[in-house]
């Protein structure tokens, strides 16, 4: 299974959205610091993900979540409370 998942950073409390085919090892990897593009933003809490089958559809979804604000917002609409 692949995971779509969002992070919330407990420094600044911006989120980081990813993807990646083992999400405890991935998350782990953020607040170790291994994770170039967020290794001065951690902690990191996991707010939000999506499973899937397909590898492609996961990495299709990030990409329309990262390159949509539209999408982006009723996602962060619909999980308001998760994000606080």
């Amino acid at each position: 299974m692949f995971a779509l998942y969002i992070l919330k950073s407990l420094k600044d409390g911006d989120l980081y959205i990813g993807s990646t085919n083992n999400l405890k090892k991935r998350l782990l990897e953020h607040n170790l610091g291994k994770v170039y593009a967020t290794k001065l933003r951690r902690p990191f809490k996991l707010v939000y993900c999506e499973l899937y089958k397909s590898e492609a559809d996961a990495r299709k979804r990030e990409h329309n979540l990262k390159l949509n604000g539209r999408a982006l917002g009723q996602l962060k609409r619909r999980i308001s409370n998760s994000i606080k």
